[in-house]
């Protein structure tokens, strides 16, 4: 077993971590402003939006307001969700230069999420990847449910190595494997990854881990052992899933920072940025910070 000598981390916090705020939109120059400072700490990967129907997500209503907005850095990767053709379309107004499309490995967590099952989805997401590609836009798969499922309890690796390679044979440059409700722990990551990873190249995988369970940081650690090289997470550990109950952020970019940093792996990343950012973003938020690092530190202003 080794460690990858180099991770590329994927930000998900202005997408993923804003998308399900309860309350009062985020204001849209908010958005704007975190994407900045998530650029200028040095992540070179930020999803920034999601352009979806406003009546279902109404946090993402401003998308393409939000990527017309930025001020964009060389070198850096803003990309969005896009669910759908229309959502596409939208998104290719906006400039975006990368989508993602997401499925599941739970027939019930498909039909709670999006109305359909796994094969109705995959049929979905063709014409987006087919207008994607025509347009010279890369396509990222998403997987949720990898680790186990809220309605169906865990989940078959065989069943999430299906659903990843039907994504990646549609032409998705990586798949990102998510457990979304975070009940995952070391051993059944690694038997997770080692199925996924004889139908998709491990280089073309990522891990997109909840921190429900407060396993997240063991479980990266877990999978990148297995060859995993590329890891989702969001600053100040915001977002979660309205469909999984209890189901808490995604793991807190400054937590995954200090294990790197702490292995000797580059990012080329600032942590103490990061967690000036992920202070200001939960501050503006009403919210303690969900990075156990930023805790520890104590409160810095932002």
């Amino acid at each position: 077993m080794t460690l990858p000598q180099r991770v590329r981390l994927f930000e998900m916090a202005p997408r993923d971590g804003l998308q399900n705020e309860p309350g009062a939109l985020v204001p849209t120059a908010t958005k704007i402003e975190l994407i900045e400072r998530l650029a200028s700490a040095g992540i070179r990967h930020i999803e920034a939006a999601s352009f979806v129907s406003p009546r279902w997500v109404p946090q993402m209503g401003d998308a393409g307001d939000v990527m017309r907005g930025i001020t964009r850095t060389p070198g850096v990767v803003y990309s969005a969700l896009t669910p759908n053709l229309q959502g596409l379309e939208n998104a290719l107004e906006a400039g975006v230069e990368e989508v993602a499309v997401f499925g599941a490995a739970s027939e019930a967590f498909s039909q709670k999420n999006i109305n359909c099952s796994i094969a109705e989805s995959l049929t979905r997401f063709a014409p987006v990847l087919e207008r994607a590609q025509s347009a010279g836009v890369r396509v990222r798969g998403y997987v949720s449910c990898v680790l186990g499922c809220p309605y169906e309890g865990a989940i078959e690796p065989a069943r999430v190595a299906k659903v990843a390679r039907a994504l990646f044979d549609m032409g998705c440059y990586e798949v990102s494997l998510g457990d979304t409700i975070g009940v995952g722990t070391p051993l059944v990551a690694k038997r997770m990854v080692n199925a996924v990873s004889q139908e998709v190249p491990i280089e073309r995988l990522a891990a997109h881990f909840h921190d429900t369970y407060g396993m997240a940081i063991a479980n990266l650690y877990a999978v990148m052992e297995e060859g995993i090289s590329v890891i989702d997470a969001a600053t100040g550990g915001l977002g979660g899933c309205p469909y999984a109950k209890g189901a808490s952020g995604n793991v807190a970019t400054e937590d995954v920072l200090y294990l790197l940093d702490g292995l000797g792996i580059d990012t080329g990343i600032d942590l103490e940025a990061v967690i000036e950012t992920g202070t200001w973003i939960t501050r503006a938020l009403g919210r303690r910070p969900g990075s156990k690092v930023a805790l520890a530190r104590g409160t810095r202003s932002a």
